[in-house]
């Protein structure tokens, strides 16, 4: 039944719900732009300062939003916002669907189906673009699922840019399907493999939406 998910604690910023995990970059950076335009009137180096930091605080605050969602009926829904990337045949009979996440778009990853997270591993590599082939062997935190399909992997890919993946849950942890279970900091990766005999239901060049795209067909 579609729900909204509340079990992580988020940050906050006057009224704007935010991402867990996002008060190590925003309050400095808020911070800086709310002293630079108090002193703005004073001082032309502080008025200097206050439209660059200004921006750049309203840019975090647009990144690490994190909307309530009423989740989707399925078996399978998108874990990520995005644009699928690829689609890709995998040799055990699984299908790939990686789908690319911009820095417009909502960095929170929900669980794809309700389930048992079994594994959390993260992995050190690269920071080449997300969109790069190469990507594969950026750092990255494979996630695996015991749900009713069976073994659901999930690996969420840092970009050029995102330095850091945070996952919300443990392993052990039993999860809601379009549950928040971790955010990667701006551009980068979402991939889930599809158990075989599990058809697509998206293209490459669709949007996502987490929790609310449906990824597979009945």
């Amino acid at each position: 039944m579609p729900h909204s998910q509340t079990s992580a604690p988020r940050d906050s910023l006057a009224g704007v719900r935010l991402a867990r995990g996002a008060s190590p970059w925003l309050l400095p950076t808020v911070a800086t732009a709310a002293l630079s335009l108090a002193r703005s009137r004073r001082s032309k180096g502080a008025a200097v300062i206050a439209v660059p930091a200004t921006a750049l605080a309203a840019g975090m605050l647009w990144f690490f939003r994190d909307p309530e969602r009423e989740i989707t009926r399925g078996r399978v829904i998108s874990p990520a916002d995005g644009v699928v990337q690829s689609i890709m045949p995998w040799k055990d009979g699984r299908t790939r669907v990686a789908i690319f996440m911009s820095p417009l778009n909502v960095h929170v990853n929900r669980a794809p189906l309700a389930g048992t997270v079994t594994s959390v591993e993260h992995i050190p590599g690269g920071f080449v673009p997300a969109f790069n082939k190469e990507s594969e062997n950026n750092e990255r935190v494979v996630w695996h699922f015991d749900t009713e399909l069976g073994d659901i992997e999930m690996i969420q890919i840092a970009g050029a840019v995102a330095r850091r993946i945070v996952p919300y849950v443990p392993q052990g942890t039993k999860v809601e399907q379009g549950e928040r279970i971790g955010l990667i900091r701006f551009g980068s990766r979402v991939d889930i493999y599809l158990p075989e005999g599990v058809e697509v239901d998206v293209e490459v060049g669709q949007k996502t939406v987490a929790g609310v795209t449906r990824i597979d067909r009945d």
